[in-house]
């Protein structure tokens, strides 16, 4: 749950409906909408009036990155693929912007571990025709 103008994310552990259990998770202000990377373990979240990411440890409860990007991310749920040089990216288009942002995320296989160093930071920026609104990486979207 995006507490957005507090840059607060509720993370709601439904395991017992009648006895629901939060953690709040301090980001930063003006949380708009986001989605999972490829592992299903972080989600992440467009702060887009304060230009940055925000990578939530849904396995810890924590915070795992504030990533710093363009103006105004604006990704939907963002969309995942594996880059040939950066591994496994999550990438994010943005309002009124002709750029998509790809940030290197975590992974838990023994392959790429080689691309460890690159975690939670702009790994690249694709200029693109202007006005996208969501990233999709399948084939009939």
């Amino acid at each position: 749950v995006n507490v957005k103008e507090t840059g607060q994310i509720l993370l709601v552990d439904y395991s017992d409906i009648e006895n629901l259990k939060t953690t709040t998770v301090v980001s930063a202000k003006f949380l708009h909408d986001g989605g999972w990377d490829a592992s299903k373990r972080y989600f992440l979240v467009a702060a887009n009036a304060s230009n940055k990411i925000a990578a939530v440890d849904t396995k810890t409860g924590k915070l795992a990155a504030l990533v710093d990007t363009a103006k105004i991310p604006h990704p939907g749920r963002g969309a995942n693929f594996t880059h040939p040089k950066f591994g496994p990216v999550w990438t994010t288009g943005h309002l009124g912007a002709d750029v998509l942002t790809l940030i290197s995320t975590p992974s838990e296989k023994k392959s790429d571990a080689k691309f460890k160093e690159y975690n939670w930071k702009v790994v690249q920026e694709v200029k693109h025709v202007p006005g996208n609104l969501f990233v999709k990486t399948h084939p009939k979207s």
